[in-house]
């Protein structure tokens, strides 16, 4: 299969439900949740296009953001690209899951998929759009709550930065075993 057509999707088999009350993180992903890239039957389009305020670049299941220069999947971890949409559910990882999406993201995708930084993440805030405060035609299926960045907050270290694309705000509030919904992101 084309790898560009590949995206990081989680499953969660139906029987390992009942488990998850019972498991920290870590037990979690040794026990119950699969990692698997998922690739469409077929390229989504071929070019590039660019949207009407000059701020991205789309390309099949990838955006460039011109204003931070990075790639962003356009899919939140679990979600499939496909008909130019977002499907399947978005999942809530920890940090030490996210860690572990990112890894099979670099394996299965190539190149250096990470959590974003916060900044990163504030480039996407959309203030002017309704709740997800985010480009729905850019960044379709987006959720209206809080989304991971890898930094940690300097003020409280034991906290992780996040924003919440229901509000548009930034909050370090969050402890790593907390589940929040992640989109990865590249160097370009």
């Amino acid at each position: 299969m084309n790898r560009k057509s590949c995206l990081l999707a989680l499953f969660m088999p139906p029987h390992f439900m009942s488990q998850l009350t019972l498991l920290s993180g870590g037990l979690l992903l040794a026990t119950g949740l699969w990692l698997a890239a998922v690739c469409s039957a077929q390229a989504q389009t071929t070019s590039a296009l660019t949207t009407s305020d000059g701020t991205y670049v789309i390309k099949d299941d990838r955006v460039i953001d011109l204003r931070s220069g990075v790639e962003w999947l356009r899919c939140s971890v679990g979600q499939r690209f496909s008909d130019g949409t977002c499907t399947g559910e978005v999942l809530r990882l920890s940090q030490d899951e996210a860690a572990e999406a990112v890894r099979i993201a670099n394996q299965e995708l190539g190149g250096l998929w990470r959590l974003p930084t916060r900044e990163e993440l504030e480039y996407l805030v959309c203030p002017a759009c309704e709740p997800p405060k985010i480009n729905q035609s850019v960044f379709p299926g987006t959720v209206t709550e809080p989304y991971w960045t890898g930094q940690k907050n300097w003020i409280s270290p034991k906290n992780i930065w996040s924003i919440n694309f229901m509000t548009g705000h930034s909050y370090g509030r969050f402890f790593p075993y907390q589940r929040l919904a992640v989109r990865l992101v590249r160097d370009r």
